[in-house]
């Protein structure tokens, strides 16, 4: 069994900075590709940042350039540093994972945990 637990939200200002962490546990083998999600009260879950087991990155739009997605395989742990935080990134951050790169990219899973609160005041 696979397990991620997220965790490091917080109320911050904006142009603050959080760094969230997704612990790994379980058959983390299994786990090729991990994304970072967010869900905003009123809209939909979306993908804001992927990372693979080969060190290769992807982020939304939305995100680049203030956003980077990292892995610590030793520690099985994936890092979402977010830098010049705006109110707009205020949602209910979730990392999840899977071996196939285009379940991650669609966010299609069985479940979700409980996920982070990042709160961005202005």
């Amino acid at each position: 069994q696979v397990q991620l637990v997220e965790s490091g939200g917080g109320l911050v200002q904006a142009g603050g900075s959080l760094r969230l962490s997704c612990v790994v546990s379980g058959s983390t083998f299994s786990i090729n590709v991990i994304g970072w999600y967010r869900q905003a009260p009123g809209k939909q879950r979306e993908l804001v940042a992927l990372i693979s087991s080969g060190g290769m990155t992807n982020y939304a739009s939305s995100v680049k350039g203030r956003y980077t997605i990292s892995r610590d395989n030793a520690e099985n742990t994936v890092y979402l540093q977010m830098n010049r935080l705006k109110p707009e990134d205020t949602a209910v951050y979730y990392c999840n994972g899977d071996p196939v790169f285009d379940r991650v990219w669609r966010g299609s899973f069985g479940s979700w945990g409980q996920g982070t609160q990042v709160t961005v005041s202005s």
